[in-house]
């Protein structure tokens, strides 16, 4: 398993990268963490970068510690 984040143009192009995964792969299920990233499985990846693609959304693989990039983020600016 990897882990990965979804990063959408917005939210409602986020919600449709699930919405359109779930109809087009129905058996395969997006585990999700409490860190916000998702489990799938490495070959599973391709597929969720296309299907992400067509919702003006991007796939990318999360750090292995993500606790590690909360610690980064208290130090950035907030929008």
């Amino acid at each position: 398993m990897i882990r990965i984040e979804i990063n959408g143009q917005d939210e409602f192009w986020r919600d449709a990268v699930f919405v359109e995964w779930q109809h087009q792969y129905p058996h395969r299920t997006l585990t999700k963490e409490a860190s916000g990233s998702f489990m799938i499985e490495p070959e599973w990846l391709d597929d969720l970068k296309r299907v992400a693609a067509d919702c003006f959304s991007t796939v990318i693989e999360a750090p292995v510690d993500p606790s590690r990039r909360s610690w980064f983020r208290q130090f950035l600016p907030r929008e």
